[in-house]
């Protein structure tokens, strides 16, 4: 499986799967932070059924020996997987780590044979997402009371 580090100024961040509990709770605990109490889109935690299921990846990025960010990604239906709760510590947002994180989804989901990748995306992330090659895929609209813009990515092996 795919870790890879960010550009030059975050030579210390790597992404991978969570390794173990904690990094497991350590993903949960950087999503919370993000999702619930920064950002208010969820009352108490964001988890979902999708993180019980087997074949959802928690990934996290460790920056400097700590977790400083995380996303989730599942297979969905006939090749296509699904990114989403894509969160990075205020800290640690100056390092690329969103770019890293994005970019391991991406390939993780390649390697384990997915076709294209799809994520509802909150409207003033949309231009950091096509800079990573993803495209609007539908009209934006309301999820989790706030307005996302669907969009999706071509995965190919290694990428």
């Amino acid at each position: 499986m795919a870790t890879i580090a960010s550009p030059s100024r975050a030579r210390s961040a790597v992404c991978r799967v969570a390794a173990g509990r904690n990094e497991l709770e350590a993903h949960f605990a950087v999503r919370r932070a993000i999702f619930v109490e920064a950002q208010a889109l969820f009352e108490g935690d964001d988890r979902d059924e999708w993180d019980g299921l087997p074949e959802t990846l928690h990934a996290v990025g460790v920056v400097d020996g700590g977790v400083a960010g995380a996303v989730r990604l599942y297979p969905l239906r006939d090749g296509f997987w699904k990114g989403d709760r894509l969160a990075v510590l205020p800290d640690a947002r100056t390092r690329h780590l969103g770019a890293a994180l994005v970019r391991f989804a991406v390939a993780t989901a390649g390697e384990r044979g997915g076709d294209a990748m799809v994520a509802q995306i909150q409207l003033p992330n949309v231009r950091f997402f096509q800079h990573l090659g993803w495209h609007a895929d539908g009209p934006a609209g309301e999820f989790h009371g706030v307005m996302h813009q669907p969009m999706a990515i071509p995965l190919q092996p290694g990428r």
